[in-house]
């Protein structure tokens, strides 16, 4: 995270914890519940139809940050003995303080190097990279994609048309993508850039959230 930004452990409605980040004034998880929209946004609209449509996921999550949502993507993972590579990226990452009072245990992530692939064990390969999405370049065609960005006050650059359409790019046909954030023009730059998109019942306090499939040409 940036040298000057101000961290504090924010325990969340359902009992887990996330982390406030002064500089963009923005928590990682949602507050109603940091735990249950990672379940909601990315378990369970992402991880689940990916499982469903291909042997094996490619996933890239926009947004290490705490490691919440590559942790419970490994345990999910583990639990239906399906093969998930993870690509994460983090422009920010957080201090080692901050991981260490987390109330989830992701620290065996954490401590990785980065730009490095591990074999985590059978089921999960792990690699995280200390970049942004703008600059991020990949030759690996991606089945999922979590898109967990701060929300488009703080980051406005990262919901643009041209974002999402290097995330088509990175794509494998019948992809899926899911996101948090269900503005009206994050919809519409999807669409724009190729992705149906589809809006679902969100988590606690959230009305809606969206998952977005990579089209191929027959659709």
């Amino acid at each position: 995270m940036h040298s000057k930004d101000e961290q504090h452990i924010k325990i969340t409605a359902d009992g887990s914890t996330t982390v406030y980040s002064k500089c963009f004034d923005q928590h990682y998880h949602s507050i109603f519940g940091a735990e249950k929209e990672s379940e909601v946004v990315f378990i369970d609209l992402g991880l689940r139809l990916a499982f469903e449509r291909f042997e094996e996921v490619n996933l890239l999550e926009m947004g290490f940050g705490t490691g919440l949502n590559a942790l419970l993507t490994k345990n999910f993972a583990e639990s239906q003995s399906k093969k998930v590579n993870y690509t994460g990226l983090e422009a920010f990452p957080i201090t080692e303080e901050m991981i260490n009072q987390l109330n989830f245990d992701a620290s065996h992530l954490h401590i990785l190097p980065w730009g490095e692939k591990v074999e985590v064990n059978d089921i999960f390969s792990f690699i995280k990279y200390n970049t942004t999405l703008q600059d991020f370049q990949s030759d690996q065609k991606f089945n999922l994609v979590y898109y967990d960005a701060f929300a488009p006050e703080s980051q406005p650059e990262l919901w643009t048309l041209e974002i999402f359409e290097k995330l088509y790019s990175l794509m494998e046909e019948g992809g899926v993508l899911t996101t948090y954030c269900s503005k009206g023009y994050v919809q519409r730059n999807l669409k724009a850039a190729g992705f149906m998109v589809e809006k679902h019942p969100g988590p606690p306090r959230k009305r809606e959230i969206l998952r977005a499939i990579k089209l191929s040409w027959h659709d």
